[in-house]
């Protein structure tokens, strides 16, 4: 596929593991209900990696952060996340009451090719967020190697993520593989034309996304609680809706650059509009400019979505960042499911990026249906800021 050969880093399959400890960052921050893990998307995305590392004679010693604790707290405990990944693994996983000192390193020791250890919250040591060079010590000394397969932490240099690939030679996991390929070197470098959807609540969220996208967009969607803000920037009465009105001056720049470009930037022509946030609100689809009196617009209309679908028919790459609509409430995610289920359709390169994206598209049934759904919220919006992740950068140049 175009724009996608290679992300100028070393891979798993760049290095030689055999018989060698290897010390892999996943991303195992998940919900749990209950001592219960409730969404095993980013457990089973870490399964190849995982795979190719025990089937080449590795042993395998995982690392996560769970949560934001404040020290040591049980009910942040990857323990149960251990038993999840052994089942969905097929293979017995150990567990390690610490992730450093006396109670990771005879664990560590004790491992033999071919086994798992999971080591406990990273978290739960102040040192992992303060990329403290003693902590990413004794991480490394567990390990002969270090594996970043860790996509939704790569945005922040932390002990895990970045210290311990200045100590051991570091490389990437297929998962970090294919996130910085699909959302870094497809944006860079895109098949034409280009098509970027981008949604969500906020303008002052998206600014740099934006700015770095237009120069290679063929054509701009903008939706959500974002387009309240273009369309009260071009003199639209949005009453209640969420508009920042300190960002009008940016919408303006952004849709007379669109235009300088050639960049076909479209907007909602009608809006479904609410009196309140709630499931039984009074609704009415109306233009952008008969938004009834202390009603908000809370997703696009269903001419906005033909529009919007209709402009990405010839599109050869897709990125969609953030939804067209307040999705988590029924009355309010047609706007978001329908564009998902046009986007499942199209023979293009589909990535969508950020949390909310990715869970709206799993909600829609769609995710097998589109070509990468990335499991990074903040790592995957700096990716098409542009942004160079310290997590990546750390490691090895191919």
């Amino acid at each position: 596929m175009p724009g996608t050969q290679g992300i100028g880093k070393k891979t798993v399959r760049d290095i030689d593991v055999q018989g060698k400890r290897v010390l892999v960052r996943v991303d195992f921050n998940v919900p749990l209900d209950n001592g219960r893990v409730t969404d095993t998307t980013r457990i089973r995305e870490s399964l190849p990696t995982i795979r190719h590392l025990l089937d080449h004679g590795a042993a395998v010693i995982l690392c996560s952060h769970l949560g934001r604790p404040k020290g040591h707290d049980p009910a942040l405990s990857l323990r149960p996340v251990a038993t999840t990944l052994e089942d969905m693994a097929g293979v017995p996983v150990r567990f390690a009451e610490d992730c450093v000192g006396p109670e990771a390193e005879r664990a560590a020791s004790e491992l033999q090719p071919g086994e798992v250890l999971l080591l406990e919250n990273l978290r739960f040591h102040a040192e992992e967020e303060q990329n403290d060079e003693g902590f990413a010590r004794q991480l490394a000394a567990l390990a002969d190697v270090y594996v970043n397969d860790a996509f939704g932490t790569a945005h922040r240099a932390h002990a895990s993520t970045e210290g311990v690939a200045r100590i051991l030679p570091g490389v990437a996991g297929f998962l970090l593989e294919n996130e910085v390929r699909y959302l870094g070197t497809l944006v860079a470098n895109p098949p034409k034309p280009f098509a970027a959807i981008i949604g969500g609540a906020k303008v002052s969220s998206k600014i740099n996304a934006l700015e770095h996208l237009l120069p290679s967009l063929d054509v701009l969607v903008i939706g959500g609680g974002m387009a309240d803000t273009f369309l009260a920037a071009q003199g639209y009465n949005l009453q209640a809706s969420q508009v920042e009105t300190d960002q009008f001056d940016t919408a303006r720049r952004i849709m007379a650059d669109a235009e300088e470009r050639g960049v076909r930037l479209l907007l909602p022509v009608d809006v479904v509009a609410a009196s309140e946030f709630s499931e039984d609100a009074e609704i009415v689809t109306c233009s952008p400019g008969d938004i009834p009196e202390g009603y908000m617009a809370l997703d696009i209309g269903p001419t906005s979505c033909e529009i919007f679908v209709d402009a990405l028919q010839d599109a050869q790459a897709i990125v969609w960042n953030g939804p067209m609509g307040v999705f988590e409430l029924e009355p309010f995610a047609a706007g978001s499911l329908h564009i998902a289920r046009a986007l499942a359709g199209l023979h293009a390169t589909t990535v969508v990026g950020g949390g909310e994206t990715a869970a709206l598209v799993a909600q829609a049934g769609m995710a097998d249906q589109i070509t990468h759904v990335s499991t990074g919220g903040g790592a995957s919006l700096e990716m098409l800021e542009g942004k160079t992740l310290p997590g990546v950068a750390a490691l090895q140049d191919a």
